[in-house]
């Protein structure tokens, strides 16, 4: 069979003949520098190679037939396609989602390292760019590809790509760094010599098997060091470190025993810094990084960072539980972890892992663009709705459908990563209770619901208004209690779910007039029962004829008849009683602001009353306004005012009346009304007193 990757490139050298680059150099130049990147630096296969020429060939030629390749080898291709259509509108603030998103597009793992290589080649070749395209690829190369390659373990290519992107966004900090670690070169090189002889010689001798990796960081990396810790290049201990990495058995205390074995022979042979001294060994960081971190200065006064460590530590720093780009405090989610911590495994162990053996992306969330290109994350199932209520609650309440790809959805489309959502709207489209099954966000859930309340509550004034003009002309009334049997006979969950349905039609008021005609007929039946009743009891009161009903104020708290709480009656006062339902005699005064509707309404149930002859002992709670301007002697005043008389004070309140005067609220126990109208007059003679009133 032809070489794959042959076929591949032939391909695209005919579909991209007619292109060239910004320099104008042919195009093809591009999947060849990507190609080479794929193959010979990261070390992918050949069907990863191939799946870079088809993916320039097919993005810019969708039709293109793909059906000879294999499947592997077209699924790479469709996620690459997919990552090229991203176009971060602000890579800054969406840095997090947009590398979620080129994840997410990433069937297979393989896709988000061919994208970093593809990126790579651009970068290389940055200069070729014009200016405004220049910034954009280097800002999306700062907050996107660099933290992947790093997540990935791609450490060379993270590495190069932060050199060339401080190359353009800071040439002359670029340049003084990279010419002063030129020109200190031979220094390290020199110094890595001296540091390493003495070393090598003290652990061979201890029979210690270990590998040193020896690193000189990036300029970029330097350059970030030199703005956190505000100190110039002279000053960054670690441009140079050495890291021991011991070969031994991963037994806990054969690992920490020749760790700080090495960790003696270092300090021992050089000056350490106990400032900078990390014991990450005895007690491990919280995400399982485990290593010791010295700094230490040789003869010369050159400091050199060491980090000691076994094999099986290294793994799981690299690649494991506390992986590099971990500790190092790059933002990532647990899934994403796992996923990427899959890719790095694929990379070391190529040989001994098939494509099908590495897990899927994670699919929890899905990617969704505006129109213009902002990026939006729902979660999965979330459709048409959804997406509107994200954008805004007002274009959600008024969403009738939308166009994805061109062709009109309706507003239960569930939506695919990927999607370009244009929402229709229309401005007499309302929310309905349906909308509830068909939503999966918590944020349209809330606002429809908010929605439904406002229109019931709308619906519900009107019915109200409706009903109230009904009773009118009925000369009916329906009580709350009336309202709340009603209810509850009929199912209404409440007040204005039933006004609600009178406005809309579902409820007739016709028969809430048959209810309180069947309520007013029972009424009637018990009223006579109960007045029956009283009039056979002499406990509590005398009758002087067969219609009037005397009271003795020492019985006010007898089972028979009770004072209205509305009105408060005492002693002396111009009464009424009205026969209730269970609760036998109300007493009401003829002052009562209920008093007109009783007595219109229920001309049947009123009781004439009179007070016994004779003031008794008994106490009546009565409540008393005082309006005042503010003075801080009206209190004083007042108390001394109710000590004159056979008056208690029970309660004391003050709120805020109107004009700016306040409004002192008495609860008090009197004799009669004879007595309250004389604590009334004197309270009223105060001084900044304005009113007095009983209610």
């Amino acid at each position: 069979m032809e070489n794959i990757v042959q076929r591949a490139r032939e391909i695209a050298l005919e579909v991209l003949k007619d292109e060239v680059r910004s320099n104008g150099v042919p195009f093809i130049a591009h999947p060849d520098g990507v190609a080479e990147i794929v193959k010979e630096e990261i070390g992918l296969s050949e069907d990863c190679v191939a799946a870079v020429y088809l993916h320039e060939a097919s993005r810019t030629h969708p039709d293109l037939d793909l059906s000879d390749f294999p499947q592997e080898v077209r699924v790479l291709v469709d996620g690459l396609n997919k990552i090229s259509t991203i176009k971060p509108k602000d890579t800054r603030l969406e840095a997090e989602n947009y590398k979620k998103l080129i994840v997410q597009y990433s069937r297979d793992p393989r896709v988000t390292i061919i994208k970093i290589a593809d990126r790579l080649e651009v970068m290389r070749n940055l200069s070729i760019f014009p200016k405004a395209s220049r910034d954009q690829k280097q800002l999306e190369t700062l907050m996107l590809y660099i933290p992947l390659a790093h997540q990935l373990g791609l450490y060379n290519i993270k590495s190069e790509l932060e050199d060339i992107y401080f190359k353009f966004a800071e040439p002359e900090q670029y340049r003084s760094i990279t010419n002063k670690l030129a020109a200190t070169a031979a220094d390290r090189e020199r110094l890595r010599r001296e540091f390493i002889e003495p070393l090598k010689e003290k652990l061979d001798a201890a029979n210690i098997h270990y590998k040193l990796k020896v690193r000189t960081k990036t300029a970029y990396s330097i350059y970030k060091k030199m703005l956190a810790q505000k100190v110039p290049f002279e000053k960054v201990f670690d441009v140079f470190a050495m890291r021991f990495i011991i070969d031994c058995e991963p037994i806990k205390e054969v690992e920490h025993n020749l760790c700080w074995k090495v960790y003696s022979y270092v300090t021992e042979e050089y000056i350490p810094d106990e400032k900078r001294f990390r014991d990450w060994l005895t007690k491990p960081k919280t995400n399982g990084y485990e290593s010791l971190h010295i700094t230490v200065r040789n003869a010369r006064g050159n400091y050199i960072e060491v980090q000691i460590r076994t094999k099986r530590m290294d793994e799981i720093a690299e690649s494991g539980l506390a992986s590099h780009w971990s500790y190092k405090g790059i933002k990532a989610e647990q899934t994403l972890d796992n996923w990427l911590t899959s890719v790095r495994y694929a990379l070391e162990h190529k040989a001994e892992v098939s494509p099908e053996d590495l897990p899927m992306a994670p699919s929890k969330e899905i990617f969704v663009f505006t129109p213009s290109g902002e990026l939006r994350i729902l979660p999965q199932g979330a459709t048409v709705l959804d997406f509107a209520f994200n954008i805004h609650s007002g274009l959600g309440c008024k969403c009738s459908g939308a166009k994805i790809g061109g062709k009109a959805v309706s507003i239960r489309e569930k939506l695919q990563t990927g999607d370009v959502v244009e929402i229709i709207s229309t401005k007499t489209q309302k929310p309905s209770a349906d909308w509830l099954n068909w939503v999966v966000t918590s944020k349209a859930r809330s606002k429809i619901r908010q929605e439904l309340d406002a229109q019931e509550r709308k619906w519900a004034a009107q019915g109200r208004e409706l009903l109230e003009r009904r009773l009118k002309n009925w000369k009916m009334e329906f009580t709350d209690d009336q309202v709340m049997d009603f209810c509850k006979k009929f199912k209404f969950s409440g007040q204005i779910p039933m006004y609600a349905a009178i406005a809309s039609g579902e409820l007739d008021v016709n028969e809430i007039k048959e209810f309180i005609l069947g309520e007013e007929q029972r009424n009637e039946e018990s009223v006579a029962a109960a007045v029956a009743l009283e009039n056979s009891r002499s406990v509590s009161y005398t009758s002087h004829g067969d219609d009037i009903l005397v009271l003795n104020a020492k019985d006010v708290k007898g089972l028979q008849y009770k004072m209205a709480r509305c009105c408060n009656p005492v002693f002396g006062d111009d009464v009424f009683g009205f026969v209730t339902r269970g609760e036998g005699i109300k007493i009401h005064r003829i002052s009562c602001p209920n008093a007109a509707r009783l007595i219109e309404k229920y001309p049947y149930r009123i009781q004439k009353v009179l007070w016994q002859e004779t003031q008794s002992s008994g106490e009546f709670l009565a409540t008393l306004v005082v309006s005042a301007g503010p003075d801080d002697r009206v209190m004083s005043s007042i108390m001394d005012v109710i000590a004159k008389f056979r008056v208690s004070l029970r309660s004391l309140n003050i709120g805020r009346g109107r004009n700016g005067e306040d409004d002192i609220n008495l609860k008090l126990l009197v004799p009669s009304n004879s007595e309250l109208d004389k604590v009334s007059s004197m309270l009223a003679k105060i001084k900044n007193v304005s009113r007095v009133r009983r209610v």
